[in-house]
């Protein structure tokens, strides 16, 4: 392998058979005429062969000169094919990122996050996957995904984190429930004795519930569902009670299709967290994302 030519020989070669002289294949390359010359007699030293024809009206390739620039005019394509396909594999590896995150956080931030992303990188194409957060772990841990946002109380085992914001989940009710009129606020033994609907296992918001109920006589939930709009529609349908992120029902609350129920007594308030695999810093478009996500 030491003994092959290099690429700059090879196209100053090719040069002077296309611009016809010496001088021009120089000036193309940006390099002055003596170091030209420097190069096509290491090149014909090396490969053997006499490839110029000097002559008082200036350098023209042998018969062996042309045929060498033919070869080498295609190992040159070659070199440049090289390059471009390894530029493909580069951009799309770097403009690429894969996300996953709990629905709250999907819903409710993640598009500004983004959307700021796009603005410092638009050539950045992001997949987003919207799952509960369990599943969101899953994936980090799986590698399906570099980086994922979470809304539970406990980070698993495997996964480094970062807190990018809070969230309370508060207690909604229809307009027409007795808790919508009540004079006394809601204490937390009677939430929990109370059937509920809930979001399904697995969710950040049911694990946060979970979590502070874990002292008290609980009743079992009136209904068990996998979407902050499906929990919504049934509490405003009057189902029972809902729990969820003061973020899903801000715009329900403000238009009166549901009533925010005072609560006393019980810890409600849960972290936002970024989440990626622990040991693997990360780099590129997620550093970015992580670091938009995390301002305050």
């Amino acid at each position: 392998m030491s003994g092959l030519p290099d690429l700059d020989s090879l196209k100053l070669l090719v040069d002077v058979g296309e611009l016809g002289s010496l001088g021009q294949a120089a000036k193309a390359a940006g390099i002055a005429q003596p170091s030209a010359s420097k190069r096509v007699a290491h090149l014909e030293r090396r490969l053997g062969l006499p490839l110029i024809e000097r002559t008082p009206r200036g350098s023209t390739l042998t018969a062996e000169g042309r045929m060498v620039a033919d070869w080498a005019a295609h190992v040159l394509a070659a070199a440049h094919e090289l390059m471009r396909a390894v530029q493909a594999v580069r951009t799309s590896e770097a403009a690429h990122l894969r996300v996953a995150s709990s629905m709250t956080v999907a819903e409710y931030l993640v598009p500004r996050w983004l959307g700021e992303l796009q603005n410092r990188e638009p050539d950045v194409q992001v997949g987003l996957d919207v799952v509960n957060s369990a599943d969101v772990a899953a994936r980090v841990l799986r590698e399906e995904v570099e980086l994922g946002f979470v809304e539970g109380p406990q980070v698993p085992e495997g996964l480094a984190s970062r807190v990018v914001g809070t969230d309370r989940l508060v207690v909604v009710v229809a307009p027409g429930h007795p808790w919508a009129r009540r004079r006394t606020v809601l204490r937390g033994p009677e939430l929990a004795a109370t059937p509920l609907v809930v979001r399904e296992p697995g969710s950040g918001t049911r694990e946060t519930l979970d979590v502070a109920f874990t002292t008290l006589p609980r009743a079992s939930p009136r209904l068990e569902l996998g979407s902050n709009s499906a929990v919504k529609g049934a509490a405003q349908a009057g189902a029972a009670p809902a729990v969820l992120s003061g973020y899903a029902v801000e715009a329900e609350v403000a238009t009166g299709r549901l009533v925010e129920v005072p609560l006393a007594g019980l810890n409600l308030v849960r972290s936002l967290r970024a989440v990626w695999r622990r040991g693997r810093p990360l780099a590129g478009p997620a550093a970015t994302l992580l670091s938009i996500a995390s301002r305050p």
